[in-house]
């Protein structure tokens, strides 16, 4: 049987950390590193803007998840997923999903729940997301930032596994908040 897990492993001591590069959306340190062994390691990190991020499961009734349909330069294709964006100044995580979720998908919702927030990448990025799950949803559409309308795709959810199988979602952060919504499904029932 394996150890059990403690939180109180010493964390390394940063030596020095400097700014390495910067642009609009991202800044990259160097973080030079010493363990508790002694061992010294000079680490690249990404530095969120403190402000945070959302992500919306809206469900448009008990057997009906709303996904959008928009660009991702990174991959430069069409990818299906769920609504999201950043906390703007002086927002909570909720009052963003909601605004996000009225952006995107053209829905307020009046419930929104917290499933989980999440680390993406830790190694190398500070930044951290809540995935909140919107219910009661109710029409209200305000103007957002996406350089083109965005398609607003229902999905059944019982042809989830079907959703899986597509190339086109792919996104890990979507593909959690799908696992989230089952789990937060199975304990309603």
């Amino acid at each position: 049987m394996g150890r059990a897990m403690t939180d109180d492993k010493k964390k390394p001591i940063i030596l020095h950390s400097e700014l390495v590069a910067e642009s609009r959306l991202f800044r990259v340190e160097s973080v030079h590193l010493r363990f508790s062994n002694g061992v010294e390691r000079i680490y690249e990190r990404m530095r969120g803007g403190g402000r945070g991020a959302v992500m919306l499961v809206p469900m448009l009734d008990d057997n009906t998840i709303l996904l959008i349909r928009e660009y991702s330069a990174g991959t430069h294709s069409y990818e299906l997923g769920f609504p999201k964006g950043l906390i703007d100044p002086g927002e909570t995580a909720l009052e963003a999903g909601n605004r996000e979720l009225m952006e995107e998908v053209g829905y307020g919702a009046r419930e929104l729940t917290s499933l989980k927030q999440v680390s993406l990448a830790p190694g190398y990025f500070g930044s951290r997301m809540d995935i909140l799950l919107a219910r009661g949803l109710y029409p209200e559409r305000r103007e957002g930032d996406e350089p083109e309308p965005l398609e607003v795709v229902p999905w059944p959810l019982d042809r989830l596994s079907e959703l899986m199988a597509r190339p086109d979602f792919s996104e890990a952060r979507s593909i959690c908040g799908l696992f989230l919504l089952q789990d937060w499904l199975n304990k309603e029932e």
